[in-house]
């Protein structure tokens, strides 16, 4: 058995493909093709409106005697979508469009009559010059100075633009030297604070010259790591915090919530209990003492 689906037939030693019979067909026999409608159009007959890009199953055929510079022109055969009847539009090599034949007509596109009328002045204005010499120095005249101005008026927006440029670079170096000058004034703020707190470190931990101090006498004061001698008069200290004369109670150095809690404390303390008073007294009920028994 063969293979169902085969890419290499079999060809006999005496094949020769100019005996196989051609096929004859019409000259001009149309295709069926699947296009979209390339403009919107209305139909003659029901005034239906067909807009582009509706899609359609057309036939398409070759014109007979119409060409431009050898390029072929096509027919294409379309049906109304609402009363089926027969519109026919052609193709237009020479605007690169197409163009309504046949069975509907084409909607107003305004910008494709501004192209239409410009071409139209484009080739009056050749044909006058031609036959008028002064009137093709005129234009060429008027051209040179619409060109002038226009020239005048970039310069003008190049020279804003630069202006504008300047003053923008300008303004970002004012600022940034604005921005220095903060910088500037910052550091030298942090550098006096700085300069405040070593002045007050050295005024709190300063080394001083004292007398050695008597058996029995203890101060904040501490002695430095530097060598002293045994039974010398003075020594270097270092004072670790200024003392006044009024030396503070230990409750003024308690934080404020030690203080709330002393305080609710002191509040909240129970009442001295009062001694019981007798209640035989108070009745007047005399117990007799039990006198010893003689034996």
């Amino acid at each position: 058995m063969s293979e169902r689906k085969v890419l290499n037939k079999y060809f006999p030693p005496d094949f020769d493909p100019s005996l196989i019979p051609r096929r004859k067909g019409p000259k001009n026999s149309q295709q069926v093709v699947r296009l979209m409608a390339p403009f919107s159009m209305r139909c003659n007959t029901c005034g239906e409106y067909v807009y582009k890009g509706k899609k359609f199953n057309a036939r398409k055929e070759t014109v007979e005697g119409e060409d431009y510079y050898g390029i072929k022109i096509f027919r294409f055969y379309i049906k109304c979508t609402l009363c089926s009847a027969e519109i026919t539009f052609k193709t237009d090599p020479k605007n690169t469009d197409y163009t309504a034949e046949h069975g509907a007509s084409r909607n107003f596109e305004p910008w494709r009559e501004e192209k239409v009328v410009e071409e139209e002045d484009r080739l009056a204005r050749l044909e006058e010059e031609e036959n008028n010499p002064m009137k093709a120095l005129e234009n060429r005249t008027v051209d040179a100075k619409r060109e002038m101005d226009i020239l005048d008026a970039l310069q003008d927006i190049r020279a804003k633009n630069a202006r504008n440029e300047r003053v923008g670079q300008s303004v970002d170096l004012i600022a940034r030297i604005n921005v220095e000058e903060i910088e500037t004034e910052e550091d030298r703020r942090r550098k006096e604070e700085e300069e405040e707190d070593d002045k007050i470190i050295r005024e709190v931990f300063s080394k001083v010259s004292m007398p050695a101090p008597s058996e029995g006498q203890s101060s904040g004061i501490s002695t430095s790591d530097g060598p002293s001698a045994e039974g010398s008069t003075s020594r270097i200290v270092t004072v670790k915090r200024k003392a006044d004369d009024v030396e503070p109670d230990i409750y003024s150095l308690l934080p404020e919530s030690t203080r709330a809690l002393v305080n609710s404390k002191t509040a909240a303390a129970p009442a001295a209990k009062k001694p019981k008073p007798d209640l035989k007294t108070k009745l007047g009920i005399k117990v007799a003492k039990k006198g010893k028994v003689a034996v």
